[in-house]
């Protein structure tokens, strides 16, 4: 079953999640997802991850994560090693935010180099401490790298959940645009990213990145020895 869709143009990759009415992200998601960043590294294209109208993501599926507490585990060490890889990736990647993006999906755009949102009721952030689920490491500390310091507690402690204006000024977003402008304005960004070096860009993200690329490995691996709270 195709989950996601990709759609390449001039070397730039539109990576659109399409599972269901809320993009849940599942194992087999995630497994596409990579498929689709393998191809774009291969052909060191800029990368475009979006969504459907009106939802990003809604987070991890809920199937998985009550299968099992290795279910569950397996698919959070999944989704973190997933955010890693975005974090390090050797081409710019472009989160075009359709709509809602909760839980895993905001930690997706956490994870992009460059995000944007569309303007609209729309809500984006952290609730697992709301629906019970203490947050993992992993998580925690991709917070604190893209969250300013005084809206980490907001977000990460409290689940609280911004509108698309106030998520720019938590740390989700870079910019918001009216819904109809979110595509042509994500393309024109890549377009813009085509022009850098991507050794440089490379390079200087890896060395930028240092420090929470390693803070993710230890945290990655320390969120296997440990039982979710579901």
């Amino acid at each position: 079953m195709q989950l996601i869709k990709v759609e390449i143009e001039n070397n730039i990759h539109v990576i659109s999640l399409n599972n269901g009415k809320v993009n849940a992200i599942s194992p087999e998601v995630i497994v596409q997802i990579n498929t689709a960043l393998d191809l774009a590294e291969q052909q060191g294209a800029v990368v475009i991850l979006t969504g459907q109208a009106g939802i990003f993501s809604g987070g991890f599926d809920l199937k998985t994560m009550k299968q099992s507490s290795e279910a569950a585990i397996a698919l959070v060490t999944a989704g973190s090693t997933l955010a890693r890889r975005m974090l390090a990736f050797p081409t710019p990647i472009i989160g075009a935010c359709t709509g809602h993006a909760i839980a895993k999906g905001a930690f997706l755009l956490l994870s992009c180099d460059y995000r944007i949102g569309c303007a609209g009721d729309f809500k984006i952030g952290l609730n697992e401490v709301a629906i019970g689920m203490t947050m993992h490491q992993a998580g925690i500390e991709i917070a604190r790298n893209r969250i300013p310091q005084h809206y980490l507690t907001r977000a990460v402690i409290n689940a609280e959940l911004f509108s698309p204006e106030s998520a720019v000024l938590g740390g989700f977003l870079d910019q918001v645009v009216e819904p109809e402008q979110l595509m042509s304005t994500a393309q024109a960004v890549a377009e813009h990213m085509q022009t850098l070096n991507m050794k440089a860009h490379h390079g200087t993200k890896l060395k930028e990145r240092d420090s929470i690329l390693a803070l993710l490995d230890a945290a990655i691996k320390r969120d296997t020895q440990i039982t979710l709270n579901l």
